[in-house]
C-alpha cells in the first residue's frame, strides 16, 4: 500500500509546446481559465494520506518482457498528441502488439482538463482505456478549445458516449472526488520517483528519456532487447 500527502498546485507552463513542473505554483492551464472539477470531483488538497494502491496501471504488450517502457503523458499536451498520432502507432505495431515489450501509460496532470480527460478514459475500464486515449488525443485540438469549462466537459462527455458509455456512468465518474484526489496523488508520487519534468517522457528499463523520434526510440529498444 502506497500512502502519501499531496498538494495539487505544483505546475506551470513553459514555452508554446512544452509542459514543465515547478514547485510552489498554482495549477493553471495554457489558454484556459482555471476551473473546478464538476460536482464532488474538485480534487485540490487533502489533509491526510492518500492510498494510491487502488489506481490501476494501464499496460499493453508482454508483461514478462525484458524491456519495459513507461510513458508519462498529459492529455492536454500537444507533443503527447503528436507522439500518439505517429510514433506510438509504429511502436505499437512493431513492439507492443508483437509481444516484444511491456508498455505502461501513466497520466500527468498539469491542469484540471487533463484530469477530467483521464477520469473519462479510465471510466471506460482497462480494456477500453487505450482506445479512449486514442480518441481523446485525436480530438485534442477540438475539445481543449471548446471554450468555457462547461463546454470542454461536454466535449469529453461526447467522447465517452462515442465509446459506448451512458450518461449516468459518465456523470458518476466525473463526480468521483475521491478517485480524482487519488489520481492526482498517484501522478505526483510516480512523477517525483521518476523525476519527470516534461511530457512526453519515457522510462526505458529504468532510464529516463525525453521526447524523441521513433528512429531514436527504436534504436534504444533494439539495444535493450539485444541485451
Amino acid at each position: 500500500m502506497n500512502r502519501r500527502n499531496f498538494l495539487l498546485g505544483t505546475v506551470a507552463v513553459v514555452g508554446l509546446g512544452g509542459w514543465y513542473m515547478t514547485a510552489n505554483r498554482s495549477a493553471s492551464t495554457a489558454g484556459f481559465a482555471d476551473a473546478p472539477l464538476p460536482g464532488a470531483a474538485n480534487a485540490q488538497t487533502t489533509d491526510g494520506d492518500v492510498d494510491t494502491s487502488t489506481i490501476e496501471e494501464m499496460v499493453l504488450g508482454n508483461p514478462d518482457s525484458t524491456v519495459e517502457i513507461i510513458e508519462y503523458a498529459s492529455f492536454t499536451c500537444s507533443h503527447c498528441a503528436s507522439f500518439h498520432a505517429g510514433p506510438y502507432k509504429q511502436l505499437k505495431a512493431e513492439y507492443i502488439d508483437t509481444g516484444k515489450i511491456k508498455f505502461v501509460y501513466r497520466e500527468v496532470f498539469f491542469d484540471r482538463f487533463g484530469l477530467w480527460a483521464s477520469m473519462i478514459a479510465r471510466c471506460a475500464g482497462a480494456d477500453k482505456f487505450f482506445g479512449m486515449a486514442d480518441l481523446i488525443y485525436a480530438g485534442q485540438s477540438e475539445w481543449t478549445r471548446a471554450g468555457e469549462p462547461a463546454a470542454i466537459i461536454e466535449e469529453l462527455r461526447k467522447i465517452g458516449r462515442l465509446a459506448g458509455m451512458d450518461n449516468d456512468t459518465i456523470e458518476a465518474c466525473l463526480q468521483d472526488g475521491e478517485k480524482a484526489k487519488t489520481l492526482v496523488a498517484w501522478y505526483q508520487e510516480n512523477a517525483e520517483a521518476d523525476e519527470i519534468n516534461s511530457t512526453p517522457s519515457f522510462i526505458i528499463n529504468g532510464k529516463k528519456h525525453s521526447n524523441m523520434s521513433y528512429a531514436d526510440m527504436k534504436e534504444i529498444i533494439d539495444e535493450e532487447l539485444a541485451g
